[in-house]
């Protein structure tokens, strides 16, 4: 029986076929091609179950091809992955200025993830009613910088309510990933999407400035006008993993328009001579904030934010 996980606890997972919720755990060893990985299914997988007799428990024996999947470095674990979900139509990170802070680095390895596994990837920029005036200069900036590159932008106050009908049209028949740091919002983002989901929300610590972590597995919620939006845990580090060094260019979508421009084919974009990337750097082209990003997950640096 084929269906869809919903839920995951890390040993258990909800899986929905044919109009039921099957409690699942997983038959033997499960290896995803290729990436060693600490979870082998994520919420928005496709699987064959096969339901134990009497009972509302089930094994799941297969793992159908993906089409996409967004994935990142587990925090410890230099040589493993966490795949966050899977089958995505795309991801959105919700991103603060303040309380607390999302550094343009993390935000550039959350876009960068999402182009090299093929998924259309937005900006939500929360907590708009915290705004001062120089607060909301930073932002224009901010926006400027991503609208330029072609990711879709919104400013919102969840807890206001402020521009989230923008979202919600642009969700609907959609399986969306929410994803950013602890305490940025999303748990109140997506009660104000989904009231019925009554998601525990938390204040930010004053000690250090970071979210408590509300939400501790990942879920796939129905939204009303259809579609689904997939919760996530929050994420205080967001490493690049599986892209290799002279492909990681190719992600950043103002470096892959000039690339056919570099003197050299095999063009690294640091310090070769004729290469159209820095020429774009020096004339402000390409903004300095997105070079750094790429110069830091190149040499393989700290993903904390």
């Amino acid at each position: 029986m084929k269906g869809l996980v919903t839920k995951s606890t890390g040993s258990w997972y909800t899986v929905s076929a044919g109009g039921t919720s099957y409690e699942c755990r997983i038959k033997g060893k499960f290896r995803t091609k290729d990436i060693k990985t600490t979870n082998p299914i994520a919420v928005g997988d496709w699987v064959e179950i096969e339901p134990e007799p009497e009972q509302e428990t089930a094994v799941i024996i297969q793992l159908y091809d993906r089409k996409n999947y967004m994935i990142r470095k587990s925090v410890n674990l230099s040589k493993q992955a966490q795949i966050i979900a899977a089958n995505l139509d795309q991801a959105y990170l919700v991103v603060t200025l303040a309380s607390p802070p999302t550094s343009l680095g993390f935000i550039d390895r959350f876009l960068v993830t999402a182009e090299a596994y093929d998924i259309p990837a937005g900006i939500l920029f929360n907590k708009l009613d915290l705004f001062s005036e120089e607060g909301l200069e930073i932002l224009a900036d901010y926006r400027s910088i991503y609208e330029h590159l072609g990711y879709p932008c919104f400013e919102i106050s969840a807890l206001k309510g402020i521009n989230i009908d923008a979202i919600e049209a642009s969700l609907t028949h959609k399986v969306t990933l929410i994803s950013g740091h602890s305490g940025v919002g999303k748990s109140t983002l997506i009660n104000r999407l989904i009231p019925e989901a009554s998601l525990r929300t938390g204040k930010i610590s004053d000690w250090s400035d970071k979210g408590k972590h509300t939400t501790t597995f990942a879920e796939m919620l129905p939204l009303i006008q259809g579609g689904y939006i997939i919760d996530t845990p929050g994420i205080q580090e967001f490493g690049v993993i599986d892209i290799e060094q002279q492909e990681l260019s190719h992600f950043f979508p103002e470096m892959r328009a000039l690339m056919n421009q570099c003197r050299f084919n095999n063009c690294r974009h640091i310090n070769e001579p004729g290469c159209a990337v820095l020429g774009a750097l020096e004339e402000g082209e390409i903004e300095t904030s997105r070079y750094e990003s790429y110069l830091s997950i190149y040499h393989g640096n700290d993903s904390r934010a």
